[in-house]
């Protein structure tokens, strides 16, 4: 009998407990690939959120419209929190918006999606633990062109929804792909845009029920960035 019990204690304390999670979801393939790691480890996911304008128009950096990202919500089918804010007040009701959503989903682990840029996981580890809640970063350290090369081969499909100037208005639209990495590349930008250079909306992958279906609209060029417009195909 004193074996069985140190076999149970043994096994308890090798058994990870399962873990609910939020994602902090951009739409894009960084966030989506970080998501999929941390649910590998047998975590559940409750919610994700996203930042959005303070009209709550479009998203920050990505551009995307509420319709989009609810969409992506859908067919990951888990709840999403829209946040909104300005630059000036981002950090404020980035950690306002964890806390509601650690009340309301009881999250003791938030996923960011960030590479290698210290200054960002520095900055999530800061708000996390504001609101009482682990940062994780799944891809932390990962090669910038392996871990792309890994998303693709994981399933995942993204198109390029927004980009610098250096790529400009032809790489708006295009998926992510084997192909497209030495172009990336022959640009002199990093294939993973880890820096900013482009960013991606997720249209399928191994976590959605089913693929979401975009309309690709309107290229537009602003002063230091160029967008295209996406709407959801009904």
């Amino acid at each position: 009998m004193g074996f069985d019990c140190l076999n149970l204690t043994a096994v308890v304390s090798n058994k990870k407990l399962q873990m609910n999670i939020g994602c902090s979801w951009s739409g894009g393939k960084d966030s989506c690939f970080a998501l999929m790691q941390q649910l590998a480890k047998g975590d559940q996911l409750k919610v994700i959120m996203n930042v959005m304008d303070e009209n709550q128009e479009y998203s920050k950096s990505h551009g995307l419209t509420q319709e989009v990202l609810k969409a992506q919500a859908k067919v990951l089918d888990v709840s999403i929190q829209l946040a909104s804010a300005s630059w000036s007040t981002y950090e404020k009701n980035f950690i306002s918006n964890l806390q509601q959503i650690k009340a309301d989903h009881r999250i003791q682990g938030m996923v960011y999606g960030d590479i290698d840029i210290q200054k960002h996981r520095d900055w999530e580890e800061k708000v996390s633990a504001i609101a009482n809640i682990q940062a994780y970063l799944p891809l932390w350290q990962g090669n910038r062109r392996e871990l792309v090369e890994s998303m693709i081969d994981a399933g995942i499909r993204a198109i390029i929804v927004s980009c610098n100037h250096t790529l400009g208005l032809d790489f708006l639209g295009v998926e992510i792909t084997h192909d497209l990495i030495p172009k990336l590349e022959a640009h002199g930008v990093d294939v993973c845009g880890e820096n900013g250079e482009y960013h991606t909306l997720v249209i399928d992958c191994p976590l959605f029920k089913e693929p979401i279906h975009i309309k690709k609209g309107e290229k537009v060029k602003t002063d230091n960035y160029c967008f295209i417009k996406t709407s959801l195909i009904k």
